[in-house]
């Protein structure tokens, strides 16, 4: 991943830690004052609550641990597609020019130009190099793109 996606999901993480764990334990505790836990729709509200922070206090604390950090600005810039990479490329069929960030699964949003590795297109593109015509499969077809400059930030 990123380090900008990595300290995105660290922030995620402490957020659900220290935020939301010690808020849905004392919701639980203010329902708990108000009787019989039995027929207390707040009750079970929070506990719901805190059996879903809880789970994704333990999916973020894992990724974390598993989490490789790729820093493509300190690497030597060359111009082949790596992940990381930042490419800027045109349609052959339309001209039209798009940029794209490689990036991991969970950083991955379209419309903000992050695709994920394991995409088509990044498929495609990995391993290539500036002024590569590359053709990938999508819903709508086949498409091909021309790839114009690969950046290193």
């Amino acid at each position: 991943m990123t380090p900008a996606g990595y300290q995105k999901m660290l922030a995620e993480f402490k957020h659900h830690r220290e935020v939301l764990r010690p808020q849905v334990v004392r919701d639980i505790e203010e329902a708990r004052e108000h009787g019989d836990i039995s027929e207390n729709a707040e009750f079970e509200d929070a506990k719901e609550r805190q059996a879903h922070i809880e789970g994704r206090v333990r999916e973020l604390e894992y990724r974390l641990a598993l989490s490789e950090v790729v820093d493509v600005s300190k690497m030597t810039p060359s111009d082949i597609v790596v992940f990381g990479t930042t490419v800027q490329l045109e349609d052959e069929d339309t001209e039209e020019k798009f940029v794209y960030r490689i990036v991991g699964l969970e950083e991955a949003n379209v419309r903000e130009g992050q695709i994920s590795y394991s995409s088509p297109i990044a498929r495609a593109l990995l391993g290539r190099k500036v002024g590569d015509s590359v053709r990938f499969e999508t819903p709508k077809g086949t498409r091909s793109v021309t790839i114009n400059a690969v950046l290193y930030r």
